[in-house]
């Protein structure tokens, strides 16, 4: 294998692929892609504001809990300081309280498409 390239490896049928030269982080439209492998991420549910999506159930856990908290407090940097949290990086739509309800259905359906 190449230096920087990546190796993907299926736990359950075994196939391996390569792919990659390192991490390229794309945010915004367009499909949700892993950044080392550029492969669709299985955790993805489409909303009519957008496309959720998450790296792992961890990642979607922490989504979830962020969504469906009714207190949202933030650390007395945050105005002044980078927003690098992975909470404060999600889009608007799915900050946004109104859309509550049909993220957190959202994330119950990618939750589901993996533990089924």
């Amino acid at each position: 294998m190449a230096a920087g390239q990546r190796r993907v490896l299926c736990p359950g049928c075994g196939l391996s692929r390569r792919a990659g030269r390192g991490p390229v982080f794309r945010y915004g439209p367009g499909p949700a892609v892993d950044p080392w492998f550029g492969l669709p991420l299985w955790l993805q549910a489409r909303t009519r504001h957008g496309v959720l999506w998450a790296y792992n159930l961890e990642h979607l856990d922490l989504i979830r809990r962020f969504v469906a908290a009714s207190l949202r407090e933030r650390a007395p940097w945050y105005e002044t300081g980078r927003k690098m949290t992975a909470v404060a990086r999600l889009p608007a739509w799915v900050q946004r309280a109104g859309h509550r309800d049909e993220v957190l259905r959202a994330i119950d359906r990618a939750r589901r498409s993996l533990l089924h």
